[in-house]
């Protein structure tokens, strides 16, 4: 199953390199990189039909992703842009805490401008373009979702070392790992759910996943791993809950959840092994 990993986790080393484009931005992928697209493309969109939100579905729709080849950041981009003033920026398939937080306040979605190898092609510790582009960024269409998590490149720019450890969780659990308890029933937005068959279907039907109303405090209290199924998931009843959220004081929140302590974590330590 395919647990995918944030930028806002940064990994030491990195197997990939991304592509450069021309002096127009064009960057030229293979037949086999096309292909690896078009086979993961065609895989989730049959995972997540009847699960994702109607607001990604209608992003998808609105950006008109190829299914055949890998799109160019300049064509999503200019969607974007015209919607909600976002764009696509090319960066190297790993950043730090301050490029991302900066690249976010400044409405510029960092995308890696590499796709993961056949023999990687279900389990992925880097995100790729295709979770970036597919799980993203028909969100950042919407114009609660892109101005949330404009707020957010805002907040951990300006954070402290210490703080931003606390900001990330928000993130996790919102735009990686966000569910929604709406009218018709639990729908995704989170794009690392969005992008992976195996959290898409951990995460709406696994009994052993726990789903809990979305409280910020909890949630900035609440340890992940990033290399397993989510024990926890955080629920939103609409997409624009996160407008009610970015207008909220969320520094003042992260005092909160350090005076009172973290959770105990839901998971055990990477490196214990539990006898058998």
């Amino acid at each position: 199953m395919f647990k995918s990993q944030r930028k806002v986790i940064m990994a030491k080393e990195t197997s990939y390199v991304s592509k450069i484009g021309d002096d127009n931005g064009f960057i030229t992928w293979t037949a086999e990189e096309n292909d690896i697209w078009q086979k993961l493309f065609k895989r989730q969109m049959a995972c997540i039909e009847g699960k994702a939100c109607d607001e990604f579905l209608d992003g998808l729709k609105t950006l008109g992703l190829p299914e055949d080849k890998i799109p160019q950041l300049d064509d999503v981009s200019q969607i974007l842009m015209a919607k909600t003033g976002w764009q696509c920026h090319q960066v190297p398939a790993l950043i730090g805490f301050g490029e991302f937080f900066r690249l976010l306040s400044e409405r510029k979605f960092p995308v890696a401008t590499f796709i993961r190898s056949e023999e990687e092609f279900d389990y992925l510790q880097e995100p790729d373009i295709f979770h970036e582009i597919f799980g993203h960024c028909p969100l950042l269409t919407n114009k609660a979702f892109a101005d949330f998590t404009q707020m957010y490149g805002e907040l951990g720019l300006a954070a402290s070392k210490e703080d931003r450890v606390f900001l990330a969780r928000l993130y996790w659990f919102t735009v990686e790992f966000g569910l929604l308890d709406t009218d018709d029933g639990l729908r995704i937005y989170g794009g690392g759910i969005l992008s992976s068959p195996g959290e898409t279907l951990y995460a709406m039907n696994d009994p052993k996943a726990l789903r809990k109303p979305l409280d910020i405090v909890d949630v900035f209290r609440t340890p992940y791993r990033i290399d397993i199924m989510q024990p926890i998931y955080y629920m939103l009843n609409s997409i624009n809950d996160l407008d009610t959220i970015r207008k909220t004081d969320l520094m003042a929140l992260v005092e909160q959840a350090k005076e009172l302590g973290l959770h105990t974590p839901l998971f055990q330590p990477k490196n214990i092994k539990i006898a058998s």
